[in-house]
């Protein structure tokens, strides 16, 4: 049985949304994700403060 990925600490910064989760080998990570229409961009990161800056610095291609 597939272990459950629950996200906490959810954020949203713009369309980006952050948020906490445990990864394979049970340490913290941190996901960006675009909730925007047709854009698709995702990303993990190991420490909140890039998931964080990388979202302030997301754009967009798709108009």
């Amino acid at each position: 049985m597939p272990a459950r990925d629950s996200f906490h600490s959810v954020m949203r910064i713009g369309p980006v949304q952050i948020g906490t989760h445990r990864d394979r080998t049970g340490r913290a990570a941190h996901a960006a994700v675009c909730t925007a229409d047709r854009c698709g961009w995702s990303a993990d990161y190991s420490s909140r403060t890039a998931a964080q800056l990388a979202a302030r610095t997301h754009r967009c291609t798709v108009r």
